[in-house]
């Protein structure tokens, strides 16, 4: 049986990982992405990245189907630390999009460095 964390472990050793800052650039540039937000209703509940879709974990797989039948578009995932949202990403990289991501670090990692939030 494999655990939480070496499956956090494998499914970042197989998709891109994102830091912060890069983040952070891709929005100050207008990049075009769509950033996930996969944490709990509750998290998000208490602050949120600025443009960010809301869909937590446990409805990621249907949601995405339903909702983005593009699955070339550029994507970052992220939660409260990198695991959950890694987790996410690889899930989604092994349904064929193309071009996903996960942010280390997560939201906590965002608000410790001052990037903009929003309640």
């Amino acid at each position: 049986m494999e655990s939480w964390g070496s499956m956090i472990e494998a499914a970042k050793r197989e998709i891109k990982l994102l830091q912060l800052a890069q983040v952070r650039e891709k929005m100050a540039l207008s990049e075009a992405m769509t950033l996930i937000d996969c944490r709990e209703p509750d998290e998000y509940e208490k602050g949120r990245i600025p443009k960010a879709i809301f869909i937590p974990r446990g409805i990621l797989e249907m949601t995405m189907e339903r909702h983005f039948q593009d699955r070339d578009q550029a994507i970052v995932v992220y939660c409260a630390g990198g695991g959950r949202s890694a987790v996410a990403a690889h899930a989604l990289k092994k349904m064929g999009y193309t071009d996903v991501a996960s942010m280390e670090g997560g939201f906590e990692g965002w608000k410790h460095f001052g990037y903009p939030i929003e309640k």
